[in-house]
């Protein structure tokens, strides 16, 4: 019987006090999770402190020096991160820890590379919110899917996983939630296995501490036009992209 890969959960964190401990202690009970790397995106409350108070041998944890967005502590835990499937995690509880094993299946199975968790498939349970968040979501999605030519129908979601041969050499550019268009961009163009996996979805109101807001929707339709249009031109995603296109095709990887 083969063993499962192992798993390293991505968690970038930013001003969540009142969420952290818990989405902590739920990952650290996981018996499939087996590491967790936690970047605090510098917080300027509580975080921190919360942070620090747990004590977990699964847990890394590190601090950037100044606030740099979302993109920025992902890229380091993705550098810090050690086993064979990196997935990312919000440290917001608008996902429910206990369904990444789902978002995971498909690779631990070997039947894809990458796998989406997408809050608009088939699902057990969805707080309604905002219909324009919803409305947003669904164009910008379907005009990545125009020009990447993949059928996704959640890439803003925060679930996705990644084989990490194809994750932690990914060049990541964008800034603040521009990066969910930038990794699709870019793996639409490898020759992967990509699944997508409903999950449920438990959003926040802005009362409650929600931080995307219509600069980011405005974002996002800049970053898709302009990472699914240049990438090929764009030195570091080229360079990426040829050198794992390379070692796919010669079996060196996956």
């Amino acid at each position: 019987m083969n063993k499962r890969p192992t798993v390293s959960v991505l968690v970038p964190v930013y001003n969540e006090e009142k969420t952290i401990t818990e989405v902590l202690n739920k990952l650290s009970e996981l018996s499939y999770i087996d590491e967790i790397i936690v970047v605090n995106d510098c917080s300027i409350d509580q975080t921190e402190k919360a942070i620090l108070n747990l004590n977990s041998p699964k847990l890394k944890y590190f601090k950037l020096p100044t606030n740099q967005g979302k993109t920025a502590a992902i890229c380091k835990a993705k550098e810090l991160a050690t086993k064979d499937v990196l997935i990312i995690q919000d440290a917001d509880l608008e996902y429910d820890p206990e369904e990444l094993i789902d978002v995971l299946n498909p690779i631990f199975s070997n039947r894809a590379d990458v796998v989406y968790g997408s809050r608009f498939l088939v699902k057990k349970t969805s707080r309604v919110l905002y219909y324009y968040h919803f409305l947003a979501n669904k164009g910008l999605t379907c005009l990545s899917n125009l020009l990447t030519n993949i059928n996704f129908t959640d890439i803003e979601t925060c679930y996705k996983a990644f084989r990490r041969e194809i994750f932690q050499p990914m060049p990541l550019t964008s800034k603040g939630f521009g990066m969910e268009v930038e990794i699709t961009a870019m793996v639409s163009k490898l020759p992967i296995r990509i699944y997508e996996v409903p999950i449920s979805y438990y959003g926040r109101t802005y009362d409650e501490g929600k931080k995307i807001g219509k600069i980011d929707g405005i974002m996002a339709l800049f970053y898709i036009l302009y990472y699914n249009i240049l990438t090929p031109f764009l030195k570091t995603h080229r360079d990426y992209l040829t050198k794992l296109k390379k070692e796919i095709r010669e079996n060196k990887l996956l």
